[in-house]
């Protein structure tokens, strides 16, 4: 056999092309979903990440067969409309729960404390709504253990168990982490294009684009900046209702036994 020499030989590998191999397990999605119609169910059937959320038991929505209503709201950063939406909640005696980030729990911990204390919940946003996929594991929980000791230290609440992802991106390996982790992923079935503050077109907009796509089980996505979302809230809770709808806190949803701690119509 002929000796290649050793510089020869360095000087042949260093032409040869490095292709980095990346795993299944990173491979981002951004979750959409089939709006629901005439009271149908919402759907991701279509959607190529339905085995990943179902293997990694992160929820978008909940029984289609109960006419039961789950209120979520991202809280990115405060805009002036949680104190009404918290006022409308209490007022009409429906659960939520308020997914909030690093900003608004150092910006509004009295908001956040008013959340706990009214009985809802508090879930985990990421501390800067960072794309999650782009993270390595250790960045992730860096990233979720740093709301949930804040939002502990402000509030009390000890356990935090549910998180939705910033942006709606996800990888196989960010739902395998953070359910490492404890929290349960939460995505939704019901949601418009609410979140863009200059682009606000009234409290029937709202309305309307919440209860054209009501359906049982439904996971409602809102965000707490919109003007629209505050003004119409009412009216959807009352709307809903009238539907035979009732609203229960996602504990329901993943503890059908559990007990939410706010009073009365929905509380079970």
């Amino acid at each position: 056999m002929k000796r290649i020499p050793i510089l020869t030989l360095v000087a042949m590998l260093t032409l040869v092309p490095f292709s980095p191999v990346f795993s299944d397990m990173d491979t981002p999605y951004h979750f959409g979903f089939k709006k629901s119609k005439n009271g149908a169910p919402a759907s991701i059937d279509q959607e190529g990440f339905k085995p990943i959320l179902q293997k990694h038991g992160a929820i978008f929505q909940g029984d289609p067969t109960k006419k039961e209503l789950y209120l979520t709201f991202d809280n990115g950063y405060e805009n002036g409309f949680t104190a009404r939406i918290l006022d409308t909640l209490k007022e009409k005696k429906v659960p939520a729960i308020f997914f909030v980030t690093g900003h608004y729990v150092k910006d509004q911990p009295e908001l956040v404390r008013r959340m706990v204390q009214e009985g809802h919940l508090v879930g985990n946003h990421s501390w800067s709504h960072p794309d999650m996929s782009r993270l390595s594991n250790d960045k992730i929980k860096m990233e979720l253990e740093r709301v949930k000791t804040e939002v502990a230290r402000i509030t009390g609440q000890q356990e935090m168990r549910y998180l939705r992802p910033p942006r709606g991106i996800f990888s196989e390996r960010t739902l395998a982490v953070s359910k490492e982790l404890g929290y349960t992923s939460v995505f939704w079935s019901i949601a418009y294009n609410d979140w863009n503050i200059h682009a606000q077109k009234g409290a029937a907009y709202a309305f309307h684009n919440v209860m054209a796509q009501l359906h049982p089980g439904a996971v409602i996505l809102l965000h707490a900046v919109s003007k629209d979302n505050a003004e119409a809230l009412g009216g959807i809770i009352d709307a809903a209702r009238r539907q035979g709808y009732e609203f229960y806190s996602l504990d329901k949803l993943t503890r059908p036994a559990s007990v939410s701690t706010v009073p009365g119509r929905g509380s079970r």
